[in-house]
Formats: structure tokens, C-alpha cells, sequence
């Protein structure tokens, strides 16, 4: 016996129409009684985070509410977070929202007594170690969105406003201790969010599946969220209220986390600096750029997509499954190139050269380099496959 790997596996969650009554207890459970309430500007405002934050106060916690989270969040969020944090005297995190606002509320739990920049905890190497451990504070996630699972993570994607740069900012005990995964909170979705967020819930399955990593384990899970995006995804798009398949598509999103212990590749990698550069839903970017990806991949990861098209019913391999993400894709309204989605080619080499040293890169079935990926960029661009 030849393999070896490391494997870690998520936290509690729980999974039900309902179950955001349970935050207080959730909070509790994670030992928090002054959490920070971190969610985005447009949430904010929203009825259902008023209610989560009255259930809260009605069981005696003194929650502080911070939503300066923008799309795409910065390190500027962050410090402004950590501000509130300090200041509120809080002892945890309570992350309400979409990935922005899951992510910058882990980092706003991280951070508060570390004495190291951010960047010093970048996933590179065993850069984590570095970090003060007993110092991490709890976080209770909440999704409202269906895509990057980061309620079920260990790492956050942060911008730097200096370089433009996202950086995947790394640690085991930045795992929620507590998820609620109501799907009602995620039926006000508008349908551009719903389908940005359940093609990165997408992406990440595909591309844990096509990583050349061993994880047998993270291989069979992005199976089956890839056949929960296909049968659920279309249904959530047009029927919003259809809370069976809400519930599903957030299953298929933490399942598609999860999975991505084994790698991600070059649509994350591409996505990335596009989403620095141009502010551009995570998402939705990744959706245009993967049969791209999918199609210069194909050399390395062709018999995988034969068995990938025979579990999820469809003929034809490789084409096959190319053909339903194309299929999907114009289902869904998906732009089918970054032309289409207001990315010029102005900063081409530029960005090739961000995705080489992007850390999803490494997952990639066939090396990432400057010339591969402005060609990707390319092809993207024009529509060429």
C-alpha cells in the first residue's frame, strides 16, 4: 500500500426548513453570548436578518450586527470588521449570508488575536502554523445563497486592495462549530444570484472530481453533487419557492466544499483574477470560463468524464457531459464568453500570470502556465472550443 493522504471532514450542521430557529442555541452550543451578526449591505436590510437577529436578543444574547461586506471582500472589510468586533466586545461570529459574508466573518473570528498581517496565513505550504490557535474565535454559519460552501470550510477568499490579488486565507479551527442550513433563507434569492451561486456549487464539484489528488472520499461526494446540481439547479431557477429543491441545491453546495479538499483547478484559478480585476460575481465567472477549461482538460481527465456521463444518465462521454454544462449554461441565461460578460482582453497577460500563482492552480489535471492560461483567456474570450 503506496497511498497516503490527509483528510478532514466537516462540522455539525443543521440541515431543514425551520432550523434558523435554532441560532440562539446554535450560538450557545458553540459557546458565544456576544456574537458579531456579520452579513452583506443588501441582506441587511432584508426582513428574514432582522428576524434572525431578533431570535437572538429574545433568548438573551446582545448580538453587535456589522454589514460592510461587500462583493468580493476586501482587506479594508476586514479591518473595518475587526474594528467592530474589538469594539463590541464580542466573543464569536455569527456569518449570515452568501460566501462574502461567510468568508469575511470567519476572517473577522480569525483575526482578532493574531499578531500577524492576514497574508501571513495564505494556504501555502504550512503557513497555518503560524497562527495563534487558541485565539480563534467560534463561528456559527448560516447560508443564504446555494454555492460556495463555505459554511462547511477552513479557509476565506480575500482580496488585497493593494495588488488586486484574491488570496486564500487558511486554518483547521476557522470550521464553523455550528451550521444552520435553512433553505427558506435561500428562496429570496433573485435568479442571477441562485444561478451564480449553484454553478460555483458546480464548479467546485467538477473540478474536486477532475483533480489528480487521491481522495476517494471527496471524489464520490462531488459525484453526487453534481447529480443534485443537474436535477435541482433548473428547478430552483424557475421555481423559486420550491424548498425541496432549495434544500438540495444547499446539500449539493456543502457537498461540493467539502469535495474540494481534493483540489480545485484552472476555473477557480481563472475566475480569480477576473474577479479581482473586474469585480465580477464568483459564480457566474466561473460558469463562463468552465467549458473552456473543461475542453483543454480533456486529454487528462477523459475517462473520468465517461464514468461522470454514465452516473448522471448521460450519453456520449466526454461530449456528453461538455454538452449538458453548454446546455445548462444557455438554460440558465449563463453568458457564454467573457466578452459577453463585459471582461475585455486588455489584461490578458496579466491575469495568466495572477492564475499560475493562484494556489487552486495546483489542482489543475494539466499544468497551469502563463501561455495555458492567457490561451484559456482566449478561447474564453472569443468562444473557441
Amino acid at each position: 500500500m503506496t497511498l497516503s493522504a490527509n483528510w478532514s471532514y466537516p462540522t455539525a450542521i443543521r440541515f431543514g426548513a425551520g432550523r434558523i430557529a435554532e441560532l440562539a442555541g446554535a450560538c450557545r452550543r458553540a459557546g458565544i453570548l456576544r456574537p458579531l451578526f456579520v452579513t452583506d449591505r443588501g441582506l441587511a436590510a432584508l426582513a428574514m436578518t432582522g428576524e434572525a437577529i431578533a431570535l437572538l436578543e429574545a433568548e438573551g444574547l446582545a448580538p453587535g450586527v456589522f454589514s460592510e461586506v461587500q462583493s468580493n471582500p476586501t482587506d479594508r472589510n476586514l479591518a473595518a470588521g475587526l474594528a467592530a468586533y474589538r469594539a463590541g466586545g464580542h466573543d464569536g461570529v455569527v456569518a449570515f449570508g452568501g460566501g462574502s459574508a461567510l468568508d469575511l466573518g470567519k476572517l473577522v473570528a480569525f483575526m482578532p488575536g493574531q499578531t500577524r498581517p492576514v497574508w501571513d496565513f495564505e494556504d501555502v505550504d504550512d503557513w497555518w502554523r503560524r497562527a495563534d490557535a487558541d485565539a480563534i474565535a467560534p463561528v456559527v454559519a448560516v447560508p443564504t445563497t446555494a454555492g460556495t460552501g463555505s459554511e462547511v470550510g477552513r479557509a476565506s477568499v480575500l482580496t488585497n486592495t493593494e495588488s488586486h490579488v484574491k488570496k486564500v486565507i487558511f486554518h483547521p479551527e476557522m470550521l464553523p462549530k455550528v451550521v444552520i442550513a435553512d433553505p427558506v433563507l435561500t428562496a429570496a434569492m433573485p435568479r442571477p444570484i441562485t444561478v451564480g451561486t449553484g454553478m460555483d456549487a458546480l464548479a467546485h464539484a467538477l473540478e474536486a472530481y477532475s483533480s489528480p489528488f487521491f481522495h476517494p472520499m471527496s471524489e464520490g461526494i462531488a459525484l453526487e453533487g453534481m447529480r443534485l446540481v443537474k436535477e435541482n439547479l433548473p428547478r430552483v431557477a424557475e421555481a423559486p419557492d420550491d424548498i425541496e429543491a432549495r434544500g438540495k441545491m444547499l446539500a449539493a453546495a456543502m457537498m461540493g466544499a467539502v469535495a474540494f479538499q481534493k483540489g480545485l483547478g484552472a476555473i477557480h484559478a481563472i475566475s480569480h483574477p477576473i474577479g479581482a480585476l473586474y469585480d465580477t460575481h464568483h459564480g457566474m465567472t466561473n460558469a463562463v470560463v468552465m467549458p473552456y477549461v473543461l475542453a483543454a482538460n480533456r486529454p487528462a481527465i477523459e475517462e473520468k468524464m465517461t464514468r461522470l456521463a454514465a452516473f448522471l444518465g448521460l450519453a456520449g462521454g466526454f461530449d456528453g457531459v461538455l454538452g449538458w454544462i453548454l446546455e445548462l449554461r444557455d438554460r440558465l441565461g449563463v453568458p457564454a464568453t467573457l466578452a459577453a460578460f463585459g471582461v475585455d482582453d486588455a489584461r490578458f497577460a496579466e491575469m495568466a500570470e495572477m492564475a499560475v500563482a493562484d494556489p487552486t492552480a495546483g489542482g489543475n489535471p494539466v499544468p497551469v502556465t502563463a501561455a495555458s492560461a492567457a490561451a484559456l483567456l482566449r478561447a474564453a474570450h472569443d468562444g473557441t472550443l
